[in-house]
């Protein structure tokens, strides 16, 4: 095969998407909520999914079966715990019945102590074995998170409490902190944003520069206020923008995808989910959670989608990973699909503003790029390559040979060295071109060429694919013109 040839093949081949595997279950993170995490709501109406036990009382160091049961499902989390506790602990472990479909967790630092699915097959029986610790509660009750689809899900299903032998259990004193803390409900907005009070009490990121969300419907917006008294304050958020699916936008130390804080807006059957989530590399984002946002308000009106909602700017221990709002980050803009509530990559390159900004400071205008300057100075110089050097030293070799056979420079034809001299240049400005997203991605970017290519994506992609077939030939023919 010839050198050409390769080149091709292995492009294509670099290019060619994975398969990427389901869901594996592994979701010790959510040990202590249970809650799955997937843009949306918990189901409340009763549960069609059961637990029971084999006993219903117990001693220390036994074995009891425990069965989940019900219609088809996809995922799971079941622990067993001491139901007087205020603070949610997983009591006891587990040991398997069907290593293939069911796995052991840690939860509580305590190994075995939940167990969850292997993958996304469906199952519609589960059996597992509880053992009881050697100093176990007066009751113990197993609970399970059941999740039918991805959107689908019903959070913490009680199931019985089984109790020890010979132990009378005491009834839990009612206390203030036993009670549950207050849930921010999310309301409709009653209208738009707009762009009052952008640069005088709130800092503002638009594109396109200058746009009204009031009234452009092609207006990507984000805002950040403060309010509050001083120990107390936090920042008010306002994202707008078109998307189907959802909106985000994030919180970055740098102008690179990874390690930001994220803050997603996804619509999900008409109505919006409000998060907050961890984006650690170039992957989906985890560890979606509601918590620490608080007033939260959207709305999702003819393609577009709008939301408001304040967070402390100091991060409580229970965000730890939340960014501290005293610094400066650069603005992530993006939206994309979602289906069921669930986020696909982002439709474009995501707006990034020029430069970091304290969203606590004197409120500012700022404006973004979806381009990167290293990324247009490499369109500008495959295009110069492409469409004029090269495309002028070919006319000169066709139609200019015959018209200065007699004329000479430094011992060459004029027509010959004038083809040569923009044939060297339009592969030196290949090569420099060529080389820039390398030097913007700081190396091989392989999870970029090895995501999965929507249908959308695909013309562009057979575009590059073409181009650098004819970049690998180019070279050939300039050794031959030499």
């Amino acid at each position: 095969m010839s050198v050409w040839g390769t080149s091709c093949l292995l492009l294509f081949l670099s290019l060619w998407p994975p398969v990427w595997p389901y869901a594996n279950g592994r979701v010790a993170k959510a040990c202590a909520s249970m809650e799955p995490h997937h843009h949306s709501q918990g189901q409340s109406s009763p549960s069609p999914y059961h637990l029971q036990s084999s006993v219903s009382s117990f001693s220390p160091g036994e074995h009891v079966e425990v069965t989940l049961s019900g219609p088809s499902f996809q995922g799971f989390l079941l622990q067993a715990r001491d139901p007087a506790q205020d603070v949610p602990s997983a009591v006891g472990s587990f040991s398997l019945t069907d290593p293939g479909s069911t796995q052991l967790l840690t939860c509580s630092q305590h190994q075995g102590s939940a167990v969850s699915h292997t993958s996304k097959s469906h199952k519609k029986l589960v059996r597992v074995i509880w053992k009881a610790p050697l100093n176990p509660p007066a009751q113990v009750q197993v609970l399970v998170t059941v999740v039918s689809h991805y959107d689908i899900y019903w959070v913490r299903i009680p199931g019985p409490i089984i109790t020890q032998h010979g132990v009378t259990p005491c009834p839990p004193e009612p206390t203030p902190s036993s009670a549950p803390p207050p849930k921010t409900t999310p309301s409709v907005l009653p209208g738009p944003f707009s762009l009052e009070g952008c640069g005088q009490s709130k800092s503002c990121l638009l594109d396109p520069p200058g746009c009204d969300p009031a009234h452009d419907a092609n207006c990507f917006y984000l805002s950040a206020s403060t309010q509050g008294p001083p120990e107390k304050r936090s920042v008010v958020f306002e994202l707008s923008g078109p998307a189907e699916g959802y909106i985000a936008f994030a919180l970055s130390w740098d102008t690179w995808m990874g390690d930001d804080d994220v803050y997603l807006c996804v619509n999900a059957d008409g109505r919006v989910s409000v998060e907050a989530a961890i984006l650690r590399g170039r992957t989906h984002p985890e560890e979606q959670t509601q918590s620490g946002l608080h007033s939260v308000s959207w709305r999702s009106v003819d393609g577009i989608i709008q939301c408001r909602f304040s967070r402390p700017i100091k991060p409580t221990n229970q965000e730890s990973e939340r960014f501290d709002l005293e610094q400066e980050y650069f603005l992530f803009v993006a939206s994309g699909a979602a289906h069921r509530g669930r986020i696909s990559r982002h439709s474009q390159q995501p707006l990034v503003s020029e430069h970091r900004v304290r969203l606590t400071g004197t409120p500012i205008i700022l404006r973004g790029s979806h381009g990167p300057t290293l990324l247009k100075v490499h369109g500008a110089l495959m295009l110069l390559a492409w469409m004029l050097t090269g495309s002028v030293g070919t006319f000169m070799a066709s139609f200019y040979k015959n018209d200065w056979t007699s004329r000479t420079l430094c011992g060459q034809k004029v027509w010959f060295q004038v083809h040569r001299g923009l044939m060297v240049l339009t592969v030196a400005l290949t090569v420099v071109g060529f080389g820039l997203p390398f030097v913007y991605r700081r190396g091989w970017s392989m999870g970029l060429l090895l995501c999965k290519v929507k249908q959308e994506d695909q013309d562009h992609t057979d575009v590059h694919v073409a181009l650098w077939c004819s970049c690998s030939a180019f070279p050939a023919g300039l050794v031959e013109a030499l």
